[in-house]
């Protein structure tokens, strides 16, 4: 508290020196809680911003030429081990074009391409055996691929397409059951983005994959989970 040093002060100073004090006390104290407001209206009108305007009907997603986006990609294969547990792995590099037309779904297809060498199954060691010729024999044939051939059906956002899977020289046909989760346009990527789950089933002896059956199981689930940008 301010206390006057000599006589000469004059009553006014004193108002004055106070005024000055508590001035600046409520200034300072008010430009704090003006910043916190400032920076939370913007943090807010940029969370605002970066959020896509998600559409949740199929029908409502931009129709073109969609790339996949390999940071939101993930395709599991999944099989039955010794009854005991359900032994999953996954291809960590791939590649995906998508040519979508949301009106007419059976217009649309699809093309995928798997790095059979990026086969992850939480074990390096057991990975090698697995790239190598009693298995994957990925020298040899280093490219999964699967193409859609045809339209099967449709309810809601969900649909099934028949298609070509290529593993190992051999082609057999696969049904893929897709969900189609949302799209919209994404102010981050500056994109149109897609999202779709998917799963499918098929038998590895088929595909000359078969060691082990049947302790090991021989039938393979995939589980997909990806997201697809515009390719502008």
């Amino acid at each position: 508290m301010y206390t006057p040093s000599g006589s000469n002060q004059t009553g006014f100073e004193v108002m004055n020196y106070l005024f000055n004090t508590m001035f600046f006390r409520l200034f300072f104290k008010y430009w704090r809680v003006s910043v916190i407001l400032v920076c939370s209206a913007l943090l807010l009108s940029c969370e605002r911003l970066a959020a896509p305007n998600f559409e949740a009907e199929l029908v409502e997603a931009s129709p073109g030429q969609y790339i996949l986006d390999k940071d939101h990609g993930v395709v599991l294969f999944k099989l039955n081990h010794y009854s005991f547990s359900t032994y999953i792995g996954s291809f960590n590099d791939i590649n995906a074009s998508l040519d979508w037309d949301p009106e007419n779904i059976e217009n649309s297809s699809l093309e995928v391409v798997i790095n059979t060498a990026s086969i992850d199954v939480n074990n390096p060691e057991f990975e090698g055996e697995l790239r190598g010729s009693n298995w994957f024999d990925v020298e040899n044939y280093p490219q999964a691929t699967f193409r859609t051939t045809s339209f099967l059906e449709s309810e809601g956002n969900s649909f099934k397409f028949e298609g070509d899977l290529t593993l190992m020289g051999i082609t057999a046909p696969v049904t893929l059951s897709a969900n189609f989760n949302g799209s919209g346009f994404v102010l981050l990527t500056r994109s149109n983005t897609i999202g779709f789950s998917a799963n499918a089933t098929f038998q590895r002896s088929v595909f000359g994959l078969g060691r082990f059956r049947p302790m090991v199981g021989d039938d393979i689930e995939l589980e997909i989970s990806v997201e697809f940008q515009e390719n502008s």
